[in-house]
């Protein structure tokens, strides 16, 4: 029995599943050629698992093949989406809504903007970490170019309305980009049915490799221009140069081709999971659940805590099991999180906050391990508070 804590903090990342490695292993020593590379075998055949891989992923969303744009993962993507819109269509209009919980891959572009002299408007959420639609028709103006509103929160797993958000961009001739990090494989992706015009993609939050993904761009309906990020080559349809990662490319269509496969009996059991968890949890008092209760990721699990200092939490909880506190990429600040704020956490409570990222290799036994220990060191915590 393996010694390490166990791991549940997939929302910050997933090990590569063994199908998806064994897919890409011979990409790195025997079919090594670069896919744009038109004048022998080794480049022809790099090229066609290429095209294979891009026919899977724009499958997995109801897009074309000539509509994925590969990236080096979802910061580049959604960088790509925001700052390559806000140059095309400066024409048209400097305005660009956004809402406050979303992953800095969004937010930090867009205060890049402002600088420059874009119009940022951030909505709150409400309470569950739902858009309010009615305040988004409110601030959409005519010369709004841009909405980006994710798709499942990276903290507390919310699910948003992409359908609704979608349509009511659509009738307003409005672009909406949304940040499917943490969805694509978990949730049913349509890039037609919600209306969604530009969508970023990652692998490794889905058992795929790190380093890799994509950015769906949409060719019609309307035609969406990006001012190009990164020059040199001319590769991607000259939206984002630079020579092909095939192996990475290869590994990420299988790990979506295996979770779209396994997704409704994967996500049930999660479920099962993810309730057997909070079940033990919330027998405590004073545990609060983030986020919408069931409008969430499957694996997600997001509670903050009474009584508790947040930092002994963490440090009391690391021998048995791997969580985070927060989003990964804003685990070493001392701030709090800002969508725990955003919902309107009190201080205190944001920083006292567990992730619970529930994946594909977990078990009920290490559910069970871990909601006891969480018990302990809670109880323990809370004993040694009230002694000082």
């Amino acid at each position: 029995m393996s010694n390490r804590p166990i791991y549940l903090d997939c929302h910050a990342t997933t090990p590569v599943d063994e199908r998806v490695l064994a897919a890409m292993l011979p990409y790195f020593t025997e079919k090594f050629g670069n896919p744009a590379s038109i004048s022998h075998i080794y480049g022809w055949e790099t090229e066609a698992s290429v095209r294979q891989a891009r026919e899977i992923l724009a499958t997995a969303i109801n897009a074309t093949p000539e509509e994925i744009v590969f990236t080096s993962g979802a910061t580049e993507a959604n960088n790509l989406a925001i700052k390559g819109v806000a140059e095309a269509y400066f024409p048209k209009g400097q305005h660009i809504i956004t809402i406050a919980t979303e992953h800095h891959a969004v937010l930090d572009p867009c205060n890049y903007l402002k600088t420059l002299g874009f119009d940022i408007t951030i909505l709150p959420v409400k309470a569950d970490g739902l858009i309010d639609l009615t305040e988004l028709e409110k601030a959409l103006r005519d010369d709004t170019i841009l909405v980006s509103v994710m798709a499942a929160n990276n903290e507390i797993g919310v699910l948003q309305p992409l359908a609704e958000i979608g349509g009511m961009c659509r009738d307003r001739h409005i672009i909406f980009h949304t940040d499917a990090a943490q969805a694509i494989g978990k949730i049913p992706l349509d890039v037609e049915a919600m209306n969604i015009d530009l969508m970023s993609l990652t692998a490794h939050k889905v058992y795929g490799p790190k380093g890799i993904g994509a950015l769906y761009v949409r060719r019609r309906n309307p035609r969406v221009q990006l001012a190009p990020q990164q020059h040199g080559g001319g590769h991607e349809r000259g939206m984002r140069s630079g020579t092909l990662y095939t192996p990475q490319i290869v590994g990420f269509a299988k790990a979506v081709e295996i979770a779209l496969s396994e997704q409704t009996t994967e996500n049930q059991r999660l479920t099962q999971l993810r309730e057997r968890l909070w079940s033990q949890l919330s027998q405590l008092e004073g545990i609060h659940l983030n986020g919408h209760p069931s409008q969430r990721l499957a694996g997600n699990l997001n509670i903050s805590i009474e009584g508790v200092d947040g930092a002994a939490l963490g440090l009391g909880l690391q021998p048995v099991v791997a969580v985070s506190s927060g989003s990964a990429c804003s685990s070493t600040k001392t701030a709090p999180s800002h969508v725990l704020s955003a919902l309107g956490s009190p201080e205190k409570l944001a920083y006292a906050s567990i992730r619970f990222g529930i994946g594909r290799f977990n078990t009920a036994e290490e559910i069970d391990l871990v909601a006891k220990h969480a018990i302990a060191t809670i109880q323990s915590l809370r004993k040694q508070a009230s002694l000082v």
